[in-house]
């Protein structure tokens, strides 16, 4: 069995699951972390650093992003191998394609393979790749996900129902401000003859967070 928690790049309580998810609420927001956000959002549209219609339109932009631009992403990796080349060299400029612009942080896309498997947390808070994934899930942001992925991944990753073979190498990715990651999970057997739309389908968020693998065919046909 190996496990490795990636610090090159960036950086026994008892828990209650539900569908296969880690669940563990954590406390909201104090009042006072409230009331102080609020106050420098207002001085800052007070004094024209920014508007009220920035702060609309940036919020509108992250929610309006979801996993299916990421599954794009990955299904013309699948299929087309210079740009797949091209994603895991410097998936910044690979992603112009696609019209995302990751700046000021930058993507890392890690690849999953016969020997390894890899999976992302942010231990210290929620960094996640908004532009490509949209959302993090609410899971993600909990804290025993964030402090079990790195010491327990093997567990994290039966909760969500994959089972990594003992021979296969789990490696886990800590996100930060500075840099993101972005799994690129193994092309299913039986794909041979897709095309990027067909094999898009067989993309999830969690395969892209690394907590699962791609869908089988079988899952996705009519």
């Amino acid at each position: 069995m190996s496990e490795t928690h990636d610090h090159s790049h960036d950086h026994a309580h008892p828990t209650h699951t539900h569908d296969g998810k880690p669940i563990q609420e954590d406390p909201l927001p104090s009042l006072e972390a409230q009331i102080l956000e609020a106050s420098v959002r207002e001085l800052l549209i007070e004094k024209g650093v920014i508007s009220s219609d920035d702060v609309r339109r940036a919020i509108d932009q992250v929610e309006s992003r979801t996993p299916a631009l990421g599954a794009k992403i990955v299904a013309r990796a699948w299929d087309d191998a210079e740009f797949k080349d091209k994603l895991m060299s410097d998936s910044d400029e690979a992603l112009m394609a696609f019209g995302v612009d990751m700046r000021p942080t930058e993507l890392c896309v890690v690849e999953n393979t016969d020997d390894v498997h890899n999976m992302v947390v942010c231990t210290l808070c929620s960094c996640y790749p908004r532009p490509v994934l949209g959302i993090p899930p609410a899971w993600y942001k909990r804290r025993d996900y964030r402090s079990r992925a790195v010491r327990e991944p093997r567990a994290i990753l039966r909760e969500f129902g994959t089972d990594i073979p003992e021979k296969k190498q789990v490696r886990v990715h800590d996100s930060n401000a500075d840099l993101r990651y972005l799994v690129l999970p193994q092309r299913p057997d039986g794909t041979e003859g897709w095309d990027q739309e067909r094999l898009a389908r067989l993309v999830t968020r969690d395969s892209m967070i690394g907590v699962s693998d791609a869908l089988a065919p079988a899952d996705v046909e009519d």
